[in-house]
This record gives C-alpha cells, sequence and structure tokens, in this order.
C-alpha cells in the first residue's frame, strides 16, 4: 500500500515537468487547432480573390510588402489567407479520417473477438488483405470508379490503417475477456454490447488513442500526397497538399509557394508524432 502511496507524487510532477520538446509539439498542435477553427475569420483575403498586378510577390522581408505576408501565387492570391483555408481542411479531414478509420477498425475488431469462428476469419482474412494491399492502388481504384467529393476523399483515408485497430482491439477483446470483471458482468446478465462498450472499451481506449495519434501525422501524409498528385482535394478548396502540388511548376522562382506549405506539413506530422511516442511511453511506464 505504501508502495503506491509514495508511486502517486512521482507521477504527479513528471506530468508537470514535460520535456521542452514535447512543450513545444504540443503548442504547435493546439495552435494548428485553433486555426483550424478560426480560419475563415482571421482569413485577410478571400482565397479565390486574384490579384494578377501583385502576382508572384515574395514574403515579406524578402522583397515582398506588408499586405502580403507570406506573398502571392502564380494567379496573385494570398499564400497566408490559402495556407489558413488549407490547414484548416487538412487538419478536419485527417481528424475525420482518423476517427472513423478507428470506429471501423475497432468494431470489426470487437465483433472478431466475440464471434470466434467465421466471422473471426473472415475479418482477419479482410485484415490480411487490407495490409497487403497499397493504399495508393486502392485509393486509384476507388476515385477512378466512383468518383471525388470531400465525404468519399475522407471514407476513402479511413480505410488507411483501420486494420491496425481490428487487431489491437481485437487482441485486447480477447485478454480483457478473460479476466474477472467481463465474467462477472456476463453472470449479471449484461448484453455483450454493453460488455464492450461501458466495461471493455474503456479500459482499452489508452492503447488506441495511442493508436491514433500514430495514424493522424501518416493519413495527413497520405492527403498531402494524393491532393498532390491531382485526386484529392479538388478546387475551388484547397489543402495542404494541393498548395504543394500548385507550387511545383514555380519551384525555382517563386519557392515559398511550396516551401510554405511543405514545412506546415513536416512540422505537424513530426509534431504529432512526437506527441504519440510520449504519450505510448507515459501510458506504458506504470507496467514496466
Amino acid at each position: 500500500m505504501s508502495d503506491h502511496i509514495e508511486a502517486a507524487p512521482s507521477r504527479i510532477v513528471s506530468t508537470r515537468h514535460l520535456p521542452r520538446v514535447i512543450w513545444v509539439s504540443l503548442s504547435w498542435v493546439i495552435a494548428l487547432l485553433l486555426i483550424a477553427f478560426a480560419a475563415e475569420a482571421i482569413k485577410p483575403y478571400d482565397i479565390s480573390a486574384i490579384d494578377l498586378t501583385n502576382r508572384l510577390s515574395p514574403p515579406l522581408g524578402f522583397g515582398g510588402r506588408a499586405a502580403h505576408l507570406l506573398g502571392t501565387d502564380e494567379l496573385g492570391r494570398d499564400v497566408l489567407s490559402r495556407l489558413l483555408l488549407s490547414i484548416q481542411l487538412s487538419i478536419f479531414i485527417a481528424f475525420g479520417a482518423t476517427l472513423l478509420g478507428a470506429v471501423l477498425g475497432t468494431t470489426l475488431g470487437f465483433l472478431a473477438a466475440y464471434s470466434r469462428g467465421y466471422i473471426e476469419h473472415a475479418i482477419l482474412a479482410l485484415v490480411d488483405f487490407q495490409a497487403t494491399m497499397p493504399f495508393l492502388i486502392l485509393a486509384l481504384s476507388v476515385l477512378a470508379f466512383v468518383g471525388n467529393s470531400l465525404p468519399i476523399f475522407v471514407g476513402l483515408l479511413a480505410l488507411h490503417g483501420w486494420e491496425r485497430y481490428a487487431r489491437i482491439a481485437r487482441g485486447l477483446a480477447i485478454a480483457a475477456s478473460a479476466q474477472g470483471y467481463a465474467g462477472a458482468v456476463r453472470q449479471l446478465g449484461a448484453r455483450p454490447v454493453r460488455i464492450y462498450l461501458r466495461h471493455i472499451l474503456p479500459n482499452v481506449a489508452s492503447t488506441l488513442i495511442v493508436s491514433m495519434t500514430i495514424s493522424f501525422p501518416e493519413i495527413i501524409l497520405v492527403e498531402s500526397g494524393l491532393s498532390f498528385l491531382g485526386l484529392g482535394v479538388q478546387p475551388p478548396a484547397t489543402s495542404l497538399g494541393s498548395m504543394v502540388g500548385y507550387g511545383r511548376d514555380y519551384l525555382t522562382t517563386a519557392p515559398w509557394i511550396l516551401l510554405i506549405p511543405a514545412t506546415v506539413i513536416v512540422l505537424t506530422t513530426l509534431a504529432v508524432s512526437l506527441l504519440g511516442d510520449w504519450l505510448r511511453d507515459r501510458l506504458d511506464g506504470p507496467a514496466r
């Protein structure tokens, strides 16, 4: 008992004294979330406003004007305004796809753990198929036959990595079902849905959340890659990947069009990955 009492303060102190890199990563993620919710209010210009007199104007400090802090693109559109809305759309797409993928994978994983028969084998076969299928080929096939729209694009990205949640949820659900609390609730007459949602899911949620922090930057990169190829977000909407795609033709004459959104992509994926690694170490720490 005394060991537990003495260990608690040390865990509290360690959470208050976060590593500096984690503070920086957390601050970056919070700033992006604030931008995502307030982009429409804080953008200085309409993203479709064309000003050919200021075409390819460089950012402020590199010969540009204060009216366009991050310069303009090939049509004279304000890069800062487009960047803010691109961050908003990319964050919402990545969050929605990550959440949908987690729900899909966790549901199938729980179903496989509960069924333990032909349904389990079918789900595991589907998991193995998804793991071996290159996602780019799947994306190209779906977009070619179904067409592209934002809901379809988000649903397609949700298929990226869902098998990871299914494997984790199945394994943890089988382990949790073998423990006493699940059996006791089952003996009391609780239905399977209640057992899994009210008793098993809260006990495995921390591991699933860590998996989401790992999948989130992956989906941002996939979305950026597809948008770069012209298969993702379609005009007049804009995302970080589409900005990079538009700027590739002007890399030598106006590199800021490509480098600014590319830098945001790199820093975002790095920050979320660092937070995910730190969170995994924190959650696994007491068990070691």
